[in-house]
């Protein structure tokens, strides 16, 4: 079978280099026969890959360790679950996943849009199989799961024991799809700019694509941060990892570019801003997929494939590079009348959103110089030189607060020009509620400035999205006689995009609450407790109850048992845990925490002697975690809304149709 999946690589990557040759030849309706089998290709290497997938698959849940990836990343007693995550868990399996699902998602592109977007499909598919060419040579040349042991072990090795977790089964298919659907996006914007067509057309045919990859690039990092926070047993959830940064960057990126292309949509600006958005997106996807894998970054999340970088390296310098050299040819078509000639007031929602872009890419830059800087240090120096989380908080978090700032003032402020005044009138209410907020929190919790000030831009924020709202549903209730419900419904039925933003709007602010609440007054304890006895730490009493061992086929289990009470009540019963793995000489660590809904309680078991008698255990209460993953679900919910279609974005894309500058309510 190794031997049939490896096959059907080789035929699929020379498939997909003749497709896109096809593809290019047949454009402009020169071969509609060429066009027609470059299709047909298309839908070959997705057949081809499905094949190989398909055969991993099977013989991951077969136990098939003649496969050298099932025998590394496998073993007889790996859950169901888990064998499914398998797929995933190593650097060829990745790569064929990604290469599986961009032959999928290529597929779906192309058959919705081979009616509709005539011109620009033989172009974006170009694109397309050009990057599916790209990673399948990888796996052909470099990196194939379907390698063959000589010597068939008797088990596998089994998945690495901090793997097993649910998140395993969410967080790398999240990232990976949101990093092949920026594929689809980019390959209209390269179309646009061969084609010349400098509207708003090839945005139409991009934003779906755009959004559910912004989505789930966005869920990904979630779901990413919660499993560092129940697994990795150190009480974070960020800790500005090389890998966790590979993941954030575009993502950054993206939300510059859909707010650029409101922009472009609405006003017929930033053109040339948006495209360059566009490109600086994708190349930091590849980016982030050659840091996971090149060995040129440490970290505990990477592949460390260092045969991998040459090809990247070459890969990424033809998106980037070839990418802006098309745009300085197409300036003159991208850089139109209407642009040249726009005036906008300093205060107008034009100029915050063009603030909002310069910070998040700002942000991405800082995040981008101290991630590679152990590389650049390494080689001028010769030594390899890291720079702490510190670096990152105390030079992001300036940035992101000025992110949430502008995302409540861009909300009350008008098009075109306003003046400070209104401004000041639309915004009052808030401000006198953050106001009184500073007041109380100085006085009752805490007299840290950084805190206050964010808290306070964070209740800004959210009561002038909340009261914008408002006024939007009081004025739908007026002109209809619906109640607020109904009315509240219709809007979002209307436009969804609009009301969408403003929910995910809404999660990011209750994350940056419980970011800024965990960073700030976080408290750590170490412990030393003999069984019966008890510490007190914040409000909570933790009495160490003792200790269990049980074993099961693959490993060994440590367990304290704990009891947690609140001035003197029974608040819960807990267990903290250690696993001794057969296959691993790292133990990992399983805490315990309690969860509230205004702090965590979060206890780590460090050691133990005298057969559990006496246990050592770290234990940290964490204020308002718990607000982030709250606010995670949110943005997932404002991320579906803005996803899903509306009545004013079908009436946009019948106006941009017809090379119009749309028109009607509010995008964001």
């Amino acid at each position: 079978m190794a031997n049939i999946a490896y096959a059907a690589l080789v035929i699929a990557l020379v498939t997909a280099v003749y497709s896109a040759l096809a593809f290019f030849i047949g454009a402009d309706g020169r071969s509609p026969r060429t066009a027609a089998s470059a299709r047909n290709a298309l839908v070959a290497v997705a057949g081809l890959v499905c094949l190989a997938e398909l055969i991993l698959l099977y013989a991951i849940f077969a136990h098939d360790f003649q496969f050298e990836y099932v025998a590394s990343y496998t073993s007889l007693n790996t859950s169901p679950v888990y064998l499914l995550s398998a797929l995933w868990a190593g650097n060829s399996g990745s790569l064929l996943f990604w290469a599986w699902l961009l032959s999928i998602f290529s597929l779906i592109a192309t058959r919705r849009n081979i009616d509709t977007r005539r011109d620009f499909m033989p172009y974006a598919s170009v694109v397309l199989m050009v990057t599916e060419a790209f990673f399948l040579l990888l796996i052909v040349a470099v990196a194939s799961p379907f390698n063959v042991l000589l010597n068939i072990p008797v088990d596998g090795l089994g998945l690495n024991p901090m793997l097993e977790n649910i998140g395993m089964v969410f967080h790398p298919p999240a990232l990976l799809g949101g990093y092949v659907v920026f594929t689809i996006p980019f390959a209209f914007a390269i179309a646009a700019l061969i084609l010349r067509k400098s509207s708003g057309e090839w945005l139409i045919a991009a934003r779906k694509w755009m959004l559910l990859a912004w989505l789930l690039l966005g869920v990904g990092n979630i779901l990413g941060a919660w499993w560092a926070y129940v697994e990795l047993g150190w009480g974070g959830y960020w800790a500005w990892d090389p890998v966790e940064n590979a993941g954030l960057m575009p993502w950054l990126l993206a939300t510059a570019f859909l707010h650029s292309s409101i922009m472009q949509r609405r006003k017929g600006i930033f053109r040339v801003w948006t495209m360059v958005l566009m490109i600086l997106t994708f190349s930091m996807v590849i980016f982030g997929t050659f840091l996971t894998r090149s060995g040129i970054i440490s970290s505990v999340h990477t592949f460390n494939d260092s045969s991998l970088g040459p090809y990247f390296t070459v890969f990424i310098s033809i998106i980037f590079f070839g990418s802006l050299l098309l745009v300085y040819y197409r300036y003159d078509d991208l850089k139109g009348a209407r642009e040249e000639n726009s005036e906008e007031s300093i205060i107008s929602r034009e100029s915050t959103f063009l603030l909002n872009n310069f910070l998040l890419v700002g942000a991405t830059l800082v995040i981008l110089v101290g991630t590679i800087f152990p590389a650049v240090s390494e080689l001028f120096s010769g030594a390899k030189v890291s720079l702490a989380a510190s670096f990152f908080n105390k030079v992001n978090g300036p940035l992101f607060l000025g992110i949430i700032l502008l995302s409540g003032v861009c909300t009350i402020i008008g098009w075109r020009r306003a003046t400070f005044v209104k401004l000041l009138k639309n915004s009052l209410w808030a401000l006198i509620a953050s106001a009184v907020l500073v007041i109380v929190l100085f006085i009752t919790v805490t007299r840290e400035p950084v805190a206050i000030i964010a808290f306070s831009l964070c209740i800004f924020v959210l009561l002038s999205i909340l009261a914008e709202w408002f006024k939007d549903i009081r004025a739908r209730h007026k002109a209809t006689g619906d109640n607020y419900g109904l009315a509240w419904w219709d809007l979002l039925r209307f436009n969804a995009q609009r009301y969408g933003g403003y929910i995910v709007h809404i999660g990011i602010i209750l994350m940056a609450v419980g970011v800024v609440g965990s960073s700030f007054y976080s408290v750590e304890q170490a412990v030393t407790l003999n069984r019966g006895d008890s510490v007190n730490v914040q409000r909570y009493t933790i009495t160490y109850d003792g200790m269990d061992a049980r074993e099961t086929p693959d490993k060994q289990i440590v367990s304290a048992r704990l009891s947690v009470s609140n001035a003197g009540k029974p608040l819960d019963n807990l267990v903290s845990e250690k696993y001794f793995h057969k296959s691993q000489q790292q133990p990992v660590t399983e805490v315990a925490i309690h969860t509230g809904p205004f702090e965590d309680l979060y206890i780590i078991l460090e050691g133990w002697r005298d057969n559990g008698a006496t246990a050592d255990f770290k234990i940290l209460v964490n204020p308002l975690v718990s607000w982030i993953w709250a606010g995670g679900v949110v943005f997932m919910l404002g991320g579906l809304v803005t996803f899903s279609p509306d009545q004013h974005s079908r009436t946009s894309e019948k106006l941009f149709s017809t090379d119009s500058i749309g028109s009607g309510e509010s995008e964001e």
